[in-house]
């Protein structure tokens, strides 16, 4: 990954103070650098390169490579022979993943807007997009990249925020305790959401109570007198306050939250709603997603918008204007076919929303329901019995039609029959690596009208079951107009 600096060039003088480092014998303290990047085939002359110790792979085994690009400043944990003879600018620190953190404060305390931090199990990007599009429609806004919501990702993206940026929107991602807190505090919100506690993750913290702790963890960054945003119909977030900041709750279930959502429609790709708070109230609000639980997004993105001084009209059409972004719930037509494409990632609490969505639209549309799920990963030594947890839920609800990918997919196979499902209506393909030959299989199972939901983790792939299949209708079609 690779930034530029939107401060414009320091000098690596200066970049050493900004990390807490040390410029190892003042050598090249005025070279001037402009961006950062972690990946040595990306530095030159004007790029410091940031040497990462990963599990797999040390980056300061890459320091040469990096020099012979023409890189003159180096963010290291330690000297080498290429950096003395090179001659070139050395900061030092003892941990350069925790400098990039330091580094993204003190370009924080440069700025002058206003920022919001978003954690949580699930929803934490389409809440992000979502707040953006809505203080868009005033503001000058910023909203980290892509996914970029790492320990790496995240202070990177910061130092990208334009000096005229009214609004920062920070997606936070971790996978264990201390990762929030690093990153709260590199951030210093103002607003601190947590969109919810789910059990990703749950191999790495073991419960759903220890997850909400480190999730509670963005508080350590949440600037004096700011405001934290709960997901009110969430158990383990009740009755979270404290004296330096206000605690506001957001609720499809609660009438004395904050914010209230109720008379929720769900409809072909969009889903409409309306909106009760202590100073008015609003009807027939919108998203272009489908979905009770991306309301929950709406929600939090409405209460930012009220808390920054918008007019809920304004609130309404930046809600309108948000289109979910890369490979997220989208409906898409493949033939006599309609697609609902979410492949980006799965938990059981997100895998559970999305057969909801499917089973309501198809019982409204009086249509046949197909899921092809796969495995969701991350969930430690619950992970057989979540699985098969997600089947059970899909064959309650009456989905006509399941395909299963990989070995999780064939414990969600198992919680459907176990629940009910007749053994004729369950299709598994034990490898996701064999994409076209499942679309194969897919095809023969689907009938005209079909409605199909496709979701699993990222790491299956599903989008690729999606273009062959795809690829097949459109080779047919043409074999058919020939």
């Amino acid at each position: 990954m690779k930034t530029q600096f939107s401060m414009g060039a320091v000098s690596a003088a200066t970049f050493a103070e900004m990390c807490g480092g040390d410029l190892r014998d003042s050598r090249g303290a005025d070279t001037r650098v402009w961006g950062i990047c972690t990946d040595s085939r990306e530095a030159d002359k004007y790029t410091v390169f940031c040497a990462l110790r990963g599990q797999r792979v040390d980056g300061h085994d890459f320091i040469a490579g990096a020099i012979a690009s023409g890189c003159r400043c180096v963010l290291c944990e330690q000297t080498s022979e290429e950096i003395e003879e090179a001659g070139i600018a050395a900061v030092v620190v003892k941990d350069t993943e925790l400098a990039l953190s330091r580094f993204a404060n003190a370009c924080r305390h440069a700025l002058t807007c206003r920022t919001v931090a978003v954690t949580g199990s699930v929803g934490k990007t389409t809440t992000k997009d979502l707040l953006a599009s809505v203080l868009s429609v005033r503001h000058r806004t910023f909203k980290t990249p892509g996914n970029h919501n790492s320990l790496v990702g995240m202070p990177l993206a910061m130092t990208e925020i334009p000096a005229d940026t009214s609004w920062a929107i920070l997606e936070m991602g971790m996978s264990g305790f201390g990762e929030i807190e690093r990153l709260a505090v590199a951030a210093e919100p103002d607003i601190a959401i947590i969109t919810n506690i789910g059990t990703a993750h749950m191999e790495a913290l073991g419960s759903r109570e220890n997850i909400c702790r480190a999730k509670l963890e963005v508080l350590c960054g949440l600037r004096t007198g700011g405001t934290l945003l709960l997901n009110g119909d969430e158990p383990l977030l009740a009755n979270i306050g404290g004296k330096s900041y206000r605690t506001m709750y957001v609720s499809i279930q609660r009438e004395n939250a904050d914010f209230f959502a109720k008379n929720i429609r769900v409809e072909n790709n969009r889903t409409l709603f309306d909106i009760a708070w202590k100073d008015g109230s609003a009807q027939d609000l919108c998203v272009r997603v489908m979905g009770r639980h991306n309301v929950y997004a709406a929600l939090f993105a409405f209460a930012v918008g009220i808390l920054g001084g918008m007019e809920p009209d304004e609130i309404r059409e930046g809600l309108l204007a948000f289109e979910p972004e890369g490979l997220r719930q989208r409906m898409t037509t493949c033939g006599e076919w309609e697609l609902m494409e979410d492949c980006y990632n799965a938990s059981p609490e997100s895998m559970d929303a999305s057969i909801e969505v499917l089973h309501d639209y198809c019982r409204r549309t009086g249509r046949r329901g197909v899921a092809v799920l796969g495995d969701m990963l991350e969930l430690g030594s619950e992970s057989g019995s979540m699985h098969r947890r997600v089947g059970a839920h899909l064959a309650y609800l009456g989905v006509e039609r399941l395909l299963t990918v990989g070995k999780g997919g064939a414990q969600i196979a198992l919680g459907a029959r176990q629940m009910g499902m007749k053994t004729d209506c369950i299709t598994r393909c034990s490898d996701p690596e064999e994409p076209e030959k499942i679309a194969r299989i897919l095809a023969g199972i689907l009938q005209p009208g079909d409605v199909v939901l496709f979701k699993a983790s990222r790491a299956v792939g599903e989008e690729r079951i999606i273009a062959a299949l795809k690829h097949m209708n459109e080779n047919q079609s043409e074999r058919s107009e020939a």
